[in-house]
């Protein structure tokens, strides 16, 4: 069939999908930080006694690392603070995502200024978590893996707009 035939055959659904640019880095950010907000949340939530038994594997390491003295930071749950760590960065990344905003510097250095510390406060939780605890929390690495991809992310978005 000649190419010109299949643009005969596309339907209306095709031709927007078509058009659709793919999504930005900072649409990615937003998802990303939706979801690890929910996680963050309801690991706050179980040390508050407001969840059932935490989804966490057979080895329980969740539950050591939850409790543990690493678990809280300046008197914060470590698990509130990366909910409200991630829900900023949603905000951000949200309104980094509006037309008028899109190529606008600030969203970027704002991500930055929430994400490199974020990195760097990962990078002692897990330190404590390996080598000091000597166990695994799966929700933690989804959360370290997350916020090291949000470090190439936001470098990605800052030579875009720089």
């Amino acid at each position: 069939m000649a190419p010109e035939s299949d643009a005969l055959l596309m339907t209306d659904d095709d031709a927007l999908a078509s058009d659709a640019p793919p999504p930005t880095i900072r649409q990615t950010i937003a998802v990303l930080a939706l979801l690890n907000a929910g996680v963050a949340l309801y690991l706050h939530l179980w040390k508050l006694g407001y969840m059932g038994a935490l989804s966490c594997g057979t080895e329980h390491g969740c539950e050591k690392v939850q409790l543990s003295s690493w678990g809280w930071f300046l008197g914060l749950d470590v698990a509130f603070i990366g909910a409200v760590g991630y829900t900023l960065i949603l905000v951000v990344a949200i309104l980094g995502t509006q037309d008028r905003n899109a190529d606008e510097r600030w969203p970027t250095l704002a991500l930055a200024g929430l994400v490199y510390p974020a990195f760097l406060f990962t990078l002692r939780l897990k330190y404590a978590e390996f080598l000091l605890m000597k166990t695994f929390c799966p929700w933690c690495a989804v959360s370290a893996v997350t916020i090291t991809l949000f470090s190439v992310l936001v470098w990605l978005d800052w030579k875009r707009v720089r």
